[in-house]
Parts: C-alpha cells; structure tokens; sequence
C-alpha cells in the first residue's frame, strides 16, 4: 500500500509538475497572472517573406544607377588608351623648343594629338576638379611661340630679331583658394660684349576666375622683374603700368582659355586666340 502511494505521487510530480506560485494563492490570481505573462511573452511569427521569395526578388530587380552615383568603375582599357595618347602628345611636341621651332608640320601633328586625348578624356568640370588645377606647372608646348615672339599670336617682344633675348622655362603658378594665376617666365637677356647675359624672370600675375564648365577668365595685374644668377642681390622690379589714358582698349595680359583636357600630371589648353598649350606638373 506504501509503495502504490509513493508511486502514485512520483507519477502525479511528472505529469504536474510543482507551480511556481505559493500554495496560498487563490485560483483567480494564478489566472491573472498567467495572462499577464501571455500578454508580456514575444510570441514566435511566422516569417512574412519566404526564403524563395527573396531569391525570386533578388533575380528580377536591377540596381539603380543613383546607388552607384560618385562611384566611377575602373576602365582599364580607357585607362590604358589615355596613356598611350598622352605619350602620342609628349612625342609630338618634344624637341620643339616649347614650339619656338615648330614647322607648319609640326604644329598640324601635335594639334591632331592633342585632339585626339581631348575626345576621349573626360569633359572637363573645373567645379568639380578644380584642385587639379592647384600647384605650379611647366609649359611643354604653345603653338603660339610658332611666330618667334614672346607673344605668339598677341603682339610681344621678338625672339633673336631686333632683341637678343632667349626663352629659357616657362611656368604657370596656381592658387585655387587666393585665385592667383602667375605667368613665369624666365629670360636670358644679350649685352655687349665682354658683360655676360643677365637672367632674369618675369612674373606676370593675374587673378583669375571659372567661366562656365571649364573655361578660365585672368585679369592682368602686374609685372615684376627679378634677377637671378651673378646680379640675384639686386631687389625686384615691379614694372609700372602706362596711364589709363594710353592703355590699349583690350588687355593684353587678361584673356579666356578653356582646359580642354586635366589630369593628375597634364594638362591641354585652348587660347581665346587659337593657341594649343600643353602643360605638365612641375
């Protein structure tokens, strides 16, 4: 009989197990308090989106072109034909002096050149790349030297007729956040004879502004003259401007270019006037 009643009680502990409530609680408040757990307990949902559904949706939507915007994938063949037009370009305008020897020839190949890297380069957004134009670049090549004058297709001093001056480097310095635009020019100037030639370079700043997508506008403001070499203890020498009354009705040192072709390391200009320059970073 003990044993049935201890039998009977381990089976009734499995099957019932002991409440978590204290045994002098009533009926009604066990229930309340187990709804208040049902209603407080996350119940586990049935996914809304199947498994096959995504992959069904995955298959049929193409992404959009604004998810990718500012992202720009590597064309390595376009990469690789830039570079070689850039090399076409340097090819075609290297032993010309700067263009000061350029043929009629000369200046026809380095133009289809420079037209060439023009069509497949990228337009030219002076907004958004203006930071490429910032430091101090070399001139290669200028088509307007071409007429043997300092100042190619604008009146300029002549090269070796009535002057004996010779053209050594020629820079343009680039200030983007003070818009300075400096021409650089470095000049060997002939004495008689037994006085050795005086160097000197010609700084002729500007300010300078964007017109439109990738045209620059400079605004002439001054010369100084520096010497360099045995005479570089003597100060500069701003030279002045003439009276307003006898300045020319056009500046000739003010103008429009437009950067029709900006990287890293090049750079391709088009005078208002015509004139192809090719610059490199210096």
């Amino acid at each position: 009989m003990a044993s049935l009643i201890i039998n009977s009680s381990i089976l009734s502990s499995n099957v019932h197990p002991q409440s978590c409530f204290p045994a002098n609680q009533n009926s009604a408040s066990v229930f309340k308090y187990k709804q208040i757990l049902k209603t407080r307990l996350p119940k586990r949902r049935t996914p809304l989106i199947l498994l096959s559904s995504v992959d069904e949706q995955a298959t049929v939507s193409e992404p959009s072109s604004s998810s990718f915007s500012g992202f720009q994938i590597p064309d390595p063949i376009k990469d690789g034909t830039i570079k070689s037009l850039k090399f076409k370009l340097l090819s075609a305008i290297s032993g010309l002096n700067r263009g000061l020897v350029a043929s009629e020839e000369d200046l026809e190949k380095a133009d289809c050149a420079a037209k060439e890297i023009e069509e497949i380069g990228a337009p030219v957004d002076l907004s958004a790349d203006l930071d490429k134009l910032q430091g101090r670049w070399k001139l290669l090549y200028s088509s307007a030297f071409s007429s043997r004058t300092l100042g190619g297709s604008r009146p300029g001093p002549p090269i070796g007729r009535l002057l004996p001056i010779t053209l050594g480097q020629v820079f343009q310095r680039i200030d983007t956040l003070s818009k300075d635009f400096d021409n650089i020019v470095e000049l060997q100037l002939g004495v008689p004879w037994p006085l050795e030639p005086v160097e000197v370079t010609a700084t002729l700043a500007h300010k300078f502004e964007i017109i439109g997508s990738n045209t620059i506008k400079i605004i002439f403001e001054k010369t100084t003259v520096k010497t360099t070499g045995n005479l570089s203890q003597l100060p500069p020498l701003e030279i002045p401007q003439l009276p307003e009354q006898f300045r020319p009705s056009t500046n000739r040192g003010s103008g429009d270019f437009e950067v029709t072709y900006l990287d890293s390391d090049i750079r391709v200009t088009r005078g208002d006037r015509g004139e192809l320059r090719v610059f490199v970073v210096a």
